[in-house]
């Protein structure tokens, strides 16, 4: 069976239309834009990401020449929008997960955060979904319905009134021990279960759409980073994986308990099968593919993909020191106000080094998320994947698949790559990282 798999990001929204065989057949991709609102606010309009999601489905069978049999959709997350439910008309802009204006709901409930943590796993953040719902029925609008857009699109192509557990996860309302929404975390950002959508398996049926033509179950809806990690193969406790993005998001699989990270990582659900809930850790670096297109308006770099040659112009940095903090820090250290740094220039810095700086800072922040998941485990990581796809979901919720391992299918790896500096080299670049970060934090 053919499944048209559709990733709605935040720049981009992606389709395949993928074989029995795990074979692409056909791609589509339609770019989505978001626009800044003052310093702290990222927004985007709902009906662009939902004709996205039409048109690259669309543009996938196109290519294809061929049918699909079954849907699955990977979403953003921690986006948010108020819609009615009669109707679907969108009553607000997506408030995307990088906005920052939840951070006075954030501190208004700061002597709560360590319970709320408790429940959900979660730190006390506006990066999750929760304070984002808060601060739109506040300052936006008190009509509709307040979900993660991942509940709208669904309703938008005729599926349920849904969002999976994973996804749930990620709104700091859930429970992360019983994988319901919890009571106790809903009043304290002031909101109704009630009005909440049923938290679903991440396989199974969770719909029907005649979006693309035909009537096609919807059998695969999850967050696009656990997708990723799925995807990825990453099923025993230990696996890990790192997608780079608009921002780069390191998890790793911790197995059938929601221990809690001692290191600042975030605890969420990694997915549900057939009600049987795996968990992960997880850390953010918010700016990552947005940093290079920060780059590029700001005029080092013509077109993002340009970072590797003119990067590759100098053999260092320069001396030059770069904190990815652009739209503020996230895991371990969970700091909204905190603001990017660019230190080091002198009279012989360049575009080259400017690249090469910011390329190293990304990878800096992984570095340390990395260190942080390694504590909670205690133990190293053996490997680190990168990329992912979320295929695999719809043929289990198809029943076309006996197991999670037979719907991943094997692992392949397409490039290995090996540290390039020494231990000891790496260890003094990121101490002076670390001095940057310090900086930063004490400044926001």
């Amino acid at each position: 069976m053919n499944v048209l798999a559709i990733d709605q990001g935040t720049s981009a929204t992606k389709a395949l239309l993928v074989g029995p065989d795990g074979e692409v057949l056909g791609r589509g991709e339609v770019l989505v834009a978001t626009r800044s609102v003052g310093a702290d606010g990222v927004e985007a309009d709902p009906e662009e990401l939902y004709g996205s999601v039409v048109a690259a489905g669309d543009q996938a069978l196109a290519a294809a020449g061929a049918p699909a049999h079954a849907v699955a959709l990977a979403n953003q997350g921690e986006t948010v929008l108020a819609w009615d439910r009669a109707t679907g008309a969108p009553l607000s802009p997506a408030i995307v997960w990088q906005d920052r204006r939840a951070a006075a709901v954030c501190e208004r409930l700061a002597g709560r955060a360590a319970e709320l943590s408790a429940i959900t796993g979660l730190p006390l953040d506006p990066y999750f979904a929760a304070p984002k719902m808060t601060w739109l029925r506040e300052n936006l609008t008190a009509g509709g319905v307040v979900t993660t857009t991942d509940t709208w699109l669904l309703a938008r192509l005729g599926g349920e009134y849904v969002t999976d557990a994973a996804t749930a996860s990620r709104t700091m309302l859930l429970d992360l021990d019983t994988v319901g929404w919890s009571e106790a975390a809903c009043a304290a950002f002031g909101l109704e279960t009630a009005t909440l959508p049923a938290v679903a398996d991440c396989a199974g049926f969770a719909g029907q759409t005649s979006a693309f033509g035909r009537p096609l179950p919807i059998t695969g809806i999850a967050v696009d980073q656990q997708a990723a990690l799925l995807a990825e193969g990453c099923l025993a406790a230990g696996d890990a994986k790192c997608t780079y993005g608009t921002g780069a998001f390191l998890l790793v699989t911790t197995g059938t308990r929601a221990a809690r990270s001692g290191s600042g990582l975030s605890t969420s659900v990694a997915w549900r099968l057939g009600g049987a809930v795996t968990y992960c850790l997880d850390g953010q670096v918010y700016t990552a593919g947005s940093a290079l297109r920060w780059l590029t308006g700001a005029g080092v770099l013509r077109e993002p993909g340009e970072l590797d040659a003119v990067g590759g112009t100098v053999p260092d940095a320069g001396g030059l020191t770069f904190v990815p903090a652009l739209a503020g820090l996230g895991a371990p250290y969970w700091a909204p106000g905190a603001r990017g740094l660019l230190t080091g220039l002198h009279l012989g810095s360049s575009r080259g080094h400017i690249a090469r700086a910011v390329a190293e800072g990304i990878a800096a922040s992984v570095a340390l998320l990395v260190s942080a998941a390694v504590a909670d485990l205690g133990r190293p990581l053996t490997a680190l994947r990168a990329d992912g796809g979320l295929t695999a979901l719809a043929r289990l919720g198809l029943g076309d698949a006996a197991s999670v391992a037979e719907a991943v299918g094997p692992a392949e790896v397409e490039t290995v790559v090996e540290p390039s500096v020494t231990a000891d080299q790496a260890a003094e670049r990121l101490a002076v990282f670390r001095a940057a970060l310090d900086l930063t934090l004490a400044s926001g």
